[in-house]
């Protein structure tokens, strides 16, 4: 079973699949180097990380995983500067051996060669001083910060194994699991996690989880500047917070005044992410500011709302996100961002309806309004960038999952198309996309804004 920690990942912007995968690529593939007699190493990025991997600082993170560092605990901080030096000194330590390295020539983007397994494929090669191949490996980011050979794409097994007591792969089988059980699905999930952790552990994991994800929200709130990249984009969030404050105090909010808040939590994550800082991949970076958001609106707004029912929003809103790793994509390269924005979505709600008492069938319907809505979302950031449309499409899915969530709760679970079909449908949904709609910026709005 994939775990909330897989699900929830601490680690770095901009992108999961695109920094934070290539960076555990790259440090997975220098274990193959221990011990062996290396000049040079080179990395060729294909498919979606060739057209994309330079706003996304792809090369960067390759940098970063060659030399040992790792998106969980990098220092957010040292990432310009250790890119910047390779780049200057054209040296790098790589598996504890000092070589040269010019990332200009080291590090190529290679829009050419094919993907026939995935679209984010690296491939990284290990060479003697008399240019002969040592070690040559094939990589995949599959989303979400998840990794694996080209080979095993698929079929590769969990690194380590742990037999789970309530095993699921589908909605219905989640389901029914609950009703043999009389358990909910934050219990089940909660049970699942016991097998590989304590309690006190377990705990812990989500108690950490939440922390870096409203911290992500506040220093997303209180920063100002402009977001790295040629698009020039001004950070919003404070402003938006700012002129918040101003109407609550003068005691002129809107009706709809909660909503504009929840929208400044997730543009305040997706800016933090834009900008490289530390996030939670929930279930990606691109989509990372949905469920912090639509946490945020529990915690601060829902009466009654404290720790225990955070937890049982992350631990259902972790069980949504894996039927749809399970059965379909989060990867937007593969399958758009209905694969990303429309499963945090799908997660938010459900995690909100079950904080806020909902049955396991409302939690399921919650999750099936919402990621419905999103069928068909493509993935075309103008220039490259995790910004524009990224950063306000976050805070459309956190609405939407609010939304969802509510008319679940209004009705009785029982509704006529399933989760597992709207899941089925969405990668179905994402095949037939033409390619160039996902994150290539290569159609849609990505082509719709004249750069000068």
């Amino acid at each position: 079973m994939i775990g909330v920690g897989d699900i929830f990942r601490i680690g770095i912007g901009p992108s999961s699949s695109h920094t934070v995968g290539p960076m555990k690529a790259a440090a997975q593939f220098t274990k193959s180097l221990e011990g062996l007699d290396f000049a040079h190493v080179r990395c060729d990025l294909m498919g979606s990380l060739a057209w994309t991997g330079a706003g996304h600082a792809t090369d960067k993170a390759v940098i970063l995983g060659l030399a040992g560092y790792m998106p969980d605990t990098v220092d957010p901080d040292l990432i310009d500067a250790v890119a910047q030096r390779t780049s200057s000194e054209k040296k790098l330590c790589v598996a504890g051996r000092e070589i040269g390295f010019d990332p200009a020539s080291a590090i190529v983007f290679d829009r050419k060669s094919r993907t026939p397994v995935h679209p984010n494929t690296m491939r990284f090669v290990a060479l003697d001083k008399a240019g002969n191949t040592l070690v040559a490996e094939r990589w995949c980011s599959i989303g979400g910060g998840f990794i694996a050979r080209e080979d095993q794409v698929g079929t590769a097994a969990p690194a380590e194994e742990v037999e789970v007591p309530f095993p699921f792969a589908t909605a219905d089988e989640l389901l029914s699991l609950c009703e043999r059980n009389g358990l909910s699905i934050a219990e089940i999930g909660s049970a699942n996690e016991r097998a590989r952790m304590t309690g006190i552990e377990l705990e812990a994991c989500l108690d950490r989880i939440v922390e870096v994800m409203m911290d992500s929200i506040d220093r997303g709130m209180r920063t100002e500047g402009v977001l790295p990249g040629r698009l020039n984009v001004q950070r919003r969030a404070k402003g938006i917070r700012l002129k918040l404050d101003a109407d609550r105090f003068r005691n002129q909010q809107a009706p709809h005044a909660i909503m504009d808040h929840v929208s400044l939590f997730a543009i305040a994550v997706n800016e933090e992410n834009a900008a490289g800082g530390r996030v939670v991949t929930a279930p990606t970076n691109g989509a990372a500011g949905v469920v912090p958001a639509v946490l945020r609106y529990y915690r601060d707004f829902w009466p009654g709302a404290d720790r225990a029912g955070m937890h049982e929003f992350l631990l259902t809103a972790s069980a949504i996100g894996t039927l749809t790793k399970l059965n379909a994509s989060i990867s937007g390269a593969e399958v758009g961002c209905q694969g990303e924005v429309g499963t945090a979505s799908a997660m938010a709600a459900a995690g909100l309806a079950a904080a806020m008492g909902a049955t396991d069938a409302q939690v399921e319907n919650a999750a099936e309004i919402a990621m419905e809505h999103h069928l068909g979302m493509t993935c075309d950031p103008i220039g490259g960038l995790v910004q524009i449309p990224c950063i306000e499409r976050n805070a459309f899915g956190a609405i939407k999952a609010i939304n969802a969530a509510s008319l679940a709760l209004r009705g009785d679970g029982k509704h006529v198309v399933s989760l597992d079909q709207v899941i089925a449908t969405m990668m179905r949904t994402g095949r037939d996309m033409h390619v160039k709609y996902k994150e290539t910026s290569r159609g849609g709005l990505a082509v719709s804004f004249p750069e000068c």
